[in-house]
């Protein structure tokens, strides 16, 4: 019976230091998310309203200057930007992005696919390696962003895909992503990234009457591909913020998990050295009668 007690007492110190370990992980995700949820709180409403502006834009100027970025064209070659995270232990975070994608390309882009025209590129350690070892075509250059997070390493991962547009090389590019909402709760999207989409026409806007200074095609020119890198950076603030609250609740939820299986582990530990001691009397008793028969 001692054995079984050993045992026992060897799981309840391992789920002790896996709590602690746990614990310890859910207070740096918390410190790190106030960071990241002040990010991207503070960078979303001038996004959004930048996009806004472009997408005015583009409707209001179409046929009137050349707009590479705008320019819709029948879709041969796909390219899909996923952002996920460079570690693990963050529930169904990476999975659920990573299922997102192959969803993506097996509804929209089959066709493509069928032919090797699909590529993937990859924001995050955990995409890239499931994304190559799946056998996926993969634009490898990206994927470490999260190691040094700045504008301008987004800024180049932006350029290659409107390079590769303008260039004709690419035809549509996707972005996916987890759009952070709280702490708990995150929102798996996929959104169009180039061409630039136009306001949806459904009779009850005008087009915008924008004045232009410098001249319109200048103006545009410029603008296209800073709002376009702020969108990207955009997203990725936002997964971010959603990698770092999905580690905070799932460290949360392992922690008091192994709450409950500390306090199962204690009931049979109990139990074990009860029966243990029960024993060790009978064999007591049953000694003292042997010596007095």
């Amino acid at each position: 019976m001692s054995g079984a007690l050993k045992e026992v007492r060897n799981r309840i110190k391992s789920v002790q230091s896996t709590q602690q370990i746990t614990k310890a992980m859910k207070m740096v995700s918390a410190a790190k998310l106030r960071r990241a949820q002040d990010a991207i709180t503070q960078m979303r409403p001038y996004a959004q309203k930048l996009q806004e502006m472009l997408s005015n834009i583009v409707s209001s100027s179409e046929g009137e200057v050349s707009m590479d970025l705008a320019t819709v064209r029948p879709i041969e070659k796909v390219l899909i930007i996923v952002v996920t995270s460079d570690r693990g232990l963050c529930g169904g975070y990476n999975s659920n992005l990573i299922k997102l994608t192959k969803q993506t390309i097996q509804t929209k882009y089959a066709h493509q696919q069928n032919k090797g025209n699909v590529q993937v590129l990859p924001i995050g350690k955990k995409g890239y390696e499931h994304f190559t070892k799946n056998g996926f075509s993969v634009v490898n250059a990206y994927w470490d962003i999260f190691a040094d997070l700045r504008f301008e390493r987004v800024q180049a991962a932006a350029k290659y895909a409107m390079d590769a547009f303008a260039a004709k090389e690419i035809d549509a590019v996707e972005i996916i992503y987890s759009e952070f909402k709280n702490a708990a709760s995150q929102l798996f999207i996929a959104e169009p990234f180039l061409p630039v989409q136009k306001v949806a026409d459904n009779g009850s806007k005008k087009k915008a009457d924008f004045i232009f200074e410098p001249s319109q095609s200048v103006l545009i020119a410029e603008l296209m591909p800073k709002i376009l890198n702020t969108q990207l950076y955009k997203a990725v603030l936002d997964a971010n913020a959603s990698e770092h609250g999905a580690r905070m609740t799932a460290m949360d939820k392992a922690s008091d998990n192994a709450n409950e299986l500390l306090k199962s582990l204690k009931i049979s530990y109990n139990r074990a050295r009860q029966a243990a001691i029960t024993t060790e009397l009978t064999e007591i008793v049953s000694g003292a009668a042997a010596l007095q028969g």
